[in-house]
């Protein structure tokens, strides 16, 4: 996909056989501290802002867990999942790096379309993006999820031979399977622009500003915000 609207992470388009390092990444903590947030990788023993204690003595000031927006994406079943097509995205992506997108099945393993044909991938996806893909009405394909992703992937559309980077790659898999169980089900399909627009660009959003959270803090050893006005 060549277009990208603001907050996107990009491109979701070329993607070649890459394995990514399952490095996690450290958790981060928010603490309200000089009238700030003071955002730093565990709790700090005192305020990089005025060098005081950081004990809370009141419940507002109580050190908060930043939720990661990355998971193990072997451990989600039924997911559309996006990853860098090299390293992590703590780590090396800059934002303009390609991703690579898959299917789980119900077990974890990852359905992916390369220039090799249909991977499936029992490791390598460890820091993803997820989207679930049973939505409310869907839960009773769970049974027959497995068979049908893989009757699929056997199909002559995703030989090797027929990869092509810019309109047959890894999301154009991903979007027509997710096409073929709501067309089996008797939904109404979707358009790439439309899922990217409605499940896509509200993750990758978050994961775009908690990546350059995460930077920062690596920078200085801390980052600091002015909490939202009344």
């Amino acid at each position: 996909m060549r277009r990208r609207k603001s907050g996107e992470l990009a491109p979701l388009a070329r993607d070649r056989e890459a394995m990514q390092c399952p490095e996690a990444g450290k958790p981060i903590v928010k603490v309200n501290h000089c009238q700030k947030y003071v955002y730093s990788f565990g709790v700090p023993r005192r305020c990089p802002l005025c060098g005081q204690d950081v004990g809370s003595r009141r419940l507002e000031e109580a050190p908060v867990s930043i939720s990661e927006p990355f998971t193990n994406g072997h451990r989600e079943k039924c997911s559309f999942l996006l990853r860098p097509t090299r390293g992590t995205f703590l780590r090396e992506y800059d934002g303009r790096s390609d991703l690579h997108v898959g299917i789980t099945n119900t077990g974890g393993v990852v359905y992916n379309y390369t220039v090799h044909g249909v991977q499936r991938d029992e490791v390598g996806w460890e820091q993803s993006v997820s989207v679930p893909l049973l939505w409310p009405g869907l839960f009773g394909l769970l049974d027959q999820w497995d068979k049908y992703l893989e009757d699929f992937s056997a199909t002559g559309a995703w030989l090797p031979h027929r990869y092509e980077e810019d309109h047959h790659n890894c999301y154009s898999y991903a979007l027509a399977f997710i096409n073929c169980v709501l067309a089996t089900e008797g939904e109404e399909q979707l358009d790439r622009d439309e899922f990217t627009e409605k499940f896509v660009v509200p993750r990758t959003r978050k994961a775009s500003k908690y990546i350059t959270l995460y930077r920062a803090i690596e920078e200085r050893g801390f980052y600091v915000t002015d909490p939202p006005g009344p």
